[in-house]
């Protein structure tokens, strides 16, 4: 029983730290990167489809990315899609092709993207613990149902202690990482 808790609880918290990665693959660094875009919800047809399901997006060069839809009637609303989002990109459209030029990060907007990662890392770490208070009350009730003991339910919450700890631990550097990236020239 306990060992389904800590398997649950895992499963949570990793499924936590991958968002807390894909998140932080959104955070543009001065390099174009098709990771910024691709999951951009565009008005499309009346529902919010993600960019990477309605073009191709390429890279051919460092600074510039490029967004060919299949559809040329979607042009427009990914153009509006771009424009509404916290990218501060200005999508140039030629009719085909939308170009997405790449300026150079200033060393304060490097500051304030720093911030913004330590912010969504601190949400990743809250994510984490409340997966670890979840745990302990599943413990707690599986102890107060006499299903396990107190020293099991003691063992159990030094384990998803671990548990947590470590995968803070991993949430801490995968941040540390992508300001080391950003705050790079």
């Amino acid at each position: 029983m306990i060992n389904d808790v800590l398997k649950e609880t895992k499963d949570h918290m990793s499924k936590t730290v991958d968002v807390l990665r894909e998140d932080l693959m959104t955070i543009r660094t001065g390099r174009a990167s098709p990771s910024l875009v691709e999951r951009l919800p565009v008005e499309y047809y009346g529902s919010l489809t993600p960019l990477n399901q309605l073009a191709t997006i390429a890279t051919p060069e460092p600074r510039l990315l490029t967004i060919r839809p299949w559809d040329t009637s979607a042009l427009s609303a990914i153009e509006k899609a771009i424009l509404k989002s916290d990218l501060g990109l200005t999508p140039n459209n030629d009719g085909r092709l939308i170009r997405l030029v790449i300026p150079r990060l200033t060393e304060e907007r490097r500051k304030e993207l720093a911030k913004v990662i330590a912010r969504r890392v601190e949400e990743g770490r809250v994510a984490i613990r409340h997966c670890r208070r979840e745990a302990i009350a599943d413990l707690r009730e599986l102890e107060k149902e006499k299903l396990i003991s107190e020293d099991d339910f003691y063992r159990g919450r030094d384990e998803v202690q671990k548990l947590t700890d470590q995968f803070i631990k991993t949430a801490d550097e995968i941040g540390q990482r992508k300001t080391a990236e950003v705050m790079e020239i």
